[in-house]
């Protein structure tokens, strides 16, 4: 660690000016994941947070150290949703008037609370597709209205408010091995990564990217930051296309591994808290549970630590999550099936073809004029994902001809 970033993070100093106002968060024991991987497993809580994630740490530590003049002239920033609910609960708390740039497609769950933690001392402004996109708005409306930018991970205050989480956590832990954090811009894992290996140079640190959005691991690649020319916006709390200069460097030298998990991982992850431990987190909060099959052998024995970064997740969703986690365990598969052109086609079909655990949930025909003998688009959703080739051997037995969709990420994208 270069001696000017020691310098300028001062962890003490923020845990005492969040004191009061984040919420100590639970270090939770996980008895189920524990036995699974064969470790002590603690999930950090930071759903638990005030605004249901650790985002507020580092907006009210710097906008709490801004000057009264900074402070009447207000302040601006760019978030995917999280960031912008720490910046408007802090501008109430402050008093302060703030304007936040969010992506069009934010959840509105997200656009709701911000607006609520703001509580009247805020302005939403949509607009652009991703974060990088309202940045760039952000950043001009900042400069033309003379106010201060709060960035959402790549500047040392909002670094060192993120690292009090792994203030937190030693405190709480103090023989903790190994943590697990998730990686959008880098600024938890820059804050509490440095915490931690300041005060103990042996642990395992090991940040998780989204699949569809690797901008840490593709700046690890390139040895600078790249900007991805696409990404998934599902994660859409770790979903940048290019992460912080100064993030990546502080990232490069604490962190011991960085992994990709994907999409339909994470979506089974989410169901899987909901449904055995009550936990409602968003996309990016389920990642460092999602990632523990990949270092299981990293982890075994170990006491570990997995930050649950955020828990706003908007029920509107979860259609769309259990549909990703489906198809990502090979339970959901789409086909265009051109039935035979044979009275009974259907009715042979659905009795001789599925098999006694399978399910029709979704049906239509795509020829609207050619139904009975024409293409259909079917929907299957499957007890096993084992019993996926014995579907397709009845079906070849039957003389249906098929397209797996699932295979043909064009068609799927069309047609589903």
């Amino acid at each position: 660690m270069s001696t000017e970033t020691k310098q300028l993070l001062d962890f003490a100093a923020a845990y005492q000016r969040l004191d009061g106002v984040v919420n100590h968060t639970p270090l939770q024991y996980n008895a189920g994941l524990s036995e699974k991987y064969e470790c002590e497993i603690y999930l950090k809580r930071e759903d638990l947070q005030v605004v249901r994630s650790y985002k507020l740490r580092g907006a009210y530590n710097m906008i709490s150290q801004l000057n009264d003049e900074q402070l009447s002239r207000g302040v601006v920033c760019a978030s995917a949703g999280n960031h912008a609910q720490g910046v408007a609960f802090s501008c109430k708390k402050l008093g302060t008037k703030g304007v936040i740039f969010m992506p069009e497609i934010t959840p509105r769950q997200k656009i709701k609370q911000t607006q609520m933690f703001g509580n009247g001392n805020v302005e939403i402004v949509l607009t652009g597709d991703t974060f990088d996109d309202c940045l760039r708005e952000a950043l001009a409306y900042t400069e033309a209205n003379k106010m201060t930018f709060i960035p959402p991970f790549d500047t040392y205050p909002v670094i060192e408010g993120q690292g009090t989480v792994g203030v937190e956590i030693l405190n709480e832990l103090p023989d903790v091995e190994a943590v697990i954090m998730p990686v959008g811009g880098g600024g938890l894992a820059s804050g509490t990564g440095t915490y931690l290996k300041e005060n103990n140079p042996d642990i395992l640190l090991i940040g998780v990217e989204p699949e569809g959005a690797p901008s840490m691991v593709g700046a690890f690649n390139h040895n600078e930051p790249v900007t991805l020319d696409e990404i998934d916006r599902f994660v859409d709390g770790a979903a940048v296309k290019r992460v912080g200069q100064l993030t990546y460097q502080i990232c490069r030298e604490v962190l011991d591994d960085m992994l990709l998990v994907p999409e339909g991982k994470v979506c089974t992850t989410i169901l899987k808290l909901y449904n055995e431990d009550a936990i409602v987190v968003e996309p990016a909060g389920a990642l460092s549970v999602a990632v523990l099959d990949l270092c299981k052998e990293q982890i075994k024995g170990k006491k570990v630590v997995c930050i649950i970064s955020g828990g706003n997740n908007d029920i509107d969703r979860m259609a769309e999550i259990k549909e990703k986690s489906l198809l990502y365990e090979g339970l959901k598969h789409y086909f265009i099936v051109r039935f035979p052109q044979r009275p009974g086609a259907l009715k042979l079909f659905v009795n001789n073809v599925l098999g006694p655990g399978d399910d029709i949930t979704r049906f239509e025909f795509i020829k609207k004029t050619a139904k009975e003998n024409g293409p259909a688009l079917v929907g299957i959703e499957l007890k096993s994902a084992d019993d996926y080739p014995a579907l397709l051997q009845r079906m070849a037995e039957h003389r249906f001809d098929v397209i797996e969709i699932n295979r043909d990420q064009t068609l799927f994208e069309y047609l589903v």
